[in-house]
């Protein structure tokens, strides 16, 4: 059973490597089918990942004092189908499996414990577009389709997924959704409709039902709309989200407020003009019937273009109130959005809920196929009755991309935390700096 303390410190994952996967130049399918108006692709992905942290912390209360050592890995394989034809539009579609596995300890705060493995089907979904039969609307300014997928509003701050992937080391085992924790291969609402109104630029909208079959969310239904505004500075961007239901036994265990709440949110982003900056914010209110939340940020970025490596140099401001509900957050633009802290954002917490964090970014590219970067955070928590989860993380990356098939991701991290358990933080037994490391490849056909 989980307590309404540990409710608080749930985390919703959604794959860093995923994210690199899918903008790297790996991702391309291998053709099977193609004519004039009909292509039948291919698609075989998989990821590898090994994981050392010579500290514990006390999310499943499984664990003790110590350090864990795990392996994560995910084989994504199936169809992409396209028929166009200039008088009807294109029909699209896609149906696909993922197999993902667990081993050694299981992840350092006891999420799965090293003994979880499934396959399950991932994407199964079907799909209209209106070509330019409807020219008020633009190119494909019409789009319609359902079934098994995945959706990314803006960039993952308030959605990226339905990606929490839990193991059996929590609540014996009735969260499971079958281990890859880190990897999340699995991140699709498990039925959807959705229909996309407007082309690429100017005035554009979604309208969705989205329902989830993830135990951890409490498997809840959801109605979302947006707007946004689309132009070469940037996007501007409202959003809306209603939870509908939820299943009613998980929900009392988890998240007894979440039937029936709202979010609302302002957002934008992009350069305003000027080449060289990125400019990002967002504002998100949430309402229940006993409180009313708020999250927040502000971003700032600078491309030293005439530098060698064009080094990028971004800072945010985040906030997340005491009690806000972050639902479906995610890595929508890139690594430590909206994950942040590889060990507070995956192990130690804070998950985007009571507290505020500076955060300054830094990426490099050492050379055309490898980038390099720095992730720095500290993590303040706004109500610390329940949990001070005050720390600081350094995290050090690299991305190679060996060819067009492979990518190399290693990453090794620093998290000082203020708090052990004693003294209401996370950590196992001690407040010393744990040393985090871990190295993921990624495969693409």
């Amino acid at each position: 059973m989980i307590t309404k303390a540990k409710r608080a410190s749930l985390p919703y994952r959604s794959a860093s490597l995923t994210l690199l996967l899918a903008l790297s130049p790996l991702s391309h399918a291998l053709p099977l089918y193609a004519d004039d108006e009909t292509t039948i692709d291919a698609k075989l992905a998989a990821a590898f990942g090994a994981y050392y942290s010579r500290e514990n912390y006390a999310q499943s209360g499984t664990l003790s004092e110590g350090s864990s050592n795990w392996q994560e890995s995910m084989f994504q394989y199936g169809l992409d189908i396209k028929h166009a034809n200039k008088d009807f539009g294109t029909t699209y579609g896609a149906l696909n499996w993922v197999s993902t596995g667990t081993y050694g300890d299981g992840d350092s705060a006891g999420w799965s414990d090293g003994t979880e493995r499934t396959t399950k089907i991932e994407d199964a979904y079907i799909g209209w577009r209106s070509t330019d039969l409807v020219p008020a609307f633009g190119t494909d300014g019409i789009d319609f389709s359902f079934g098994r997928q995945t959706v990314v509003i803006g960039d993952g701050f308030l959605m990226s997924g339905d990606a929490l992937n839990f193991g059996n080391g929590i609540d014996d085992g009735h969260l499971n959704r079958g281990g890859a924790y880190y990897l999340t291969a699995r991140k699709d609402f498990d039925r959807t409709a959705i229909l996309r109104l407007g082309g690429k630029q100017g005035w554009r909208s979604d309208l969705m039902w989205l329902k989830s079959d993830n135990p951890a969310q409490a498997k809840p239904e959801l109605a979302v709309g947006t707007l946004e505004h689309v132009a070469e500075q940037g996007t501007v961007g409202l959003t809306y989200i209603k939870v509908l239901d939820t299943d009613k036994a998980l929900a009392e265990q988890l998240y007894p407020e979440r039937k029936g709440m709202k979010q609302y949110s302002i957002r934008a982003q992009g350069n305003a003009g000027v080449p060289n900056l990125f400019l990002s914010s967002e504002y998100a209110w949430e309402h229940t019937d006993t409180r009313q939340e708020n999250a927040w940020y502000m971003e700032a970025g600078w491309t030293f273009s005439e530098l060698p490596m064009k080094p990028v140099v971004n800072y945010r401001y985040s906030r997340f109130s005491e009690g806000y509900d972050p639902m479906f957050y995610g890595n929508g633009r890139a690594l430590g959005t909206w994950f942040q802290g590889e060990v507070a954002s995956n192990y130690a917490g804070p998950f985007n809920t009571n507290t505020q964090v500076h955060h300054v970014g830094i990426k490099a590219a050492a050379s055309p196929t490898v980038n390099v970067g720095a992730l720095l955070y500290d993590f303040s928590s706004l109500n610390s009755s329940v949990q001070n989860l005050g720390a600081r993380e350094a995290d050090l990356y690299a991305e190679w991309t060996i060819n067009q098939h492979f990518m190399l991701m290693p990453l090794v991290g620093l998290y000082k935390p203020e708090h052990s358990t004693e003294s209401g933080g996370t950590q196992l037994g001690n407040s010393n700096t744990n040393l985090y490391a871990q190295v993921i490849l990624g495969v693409n056909f």
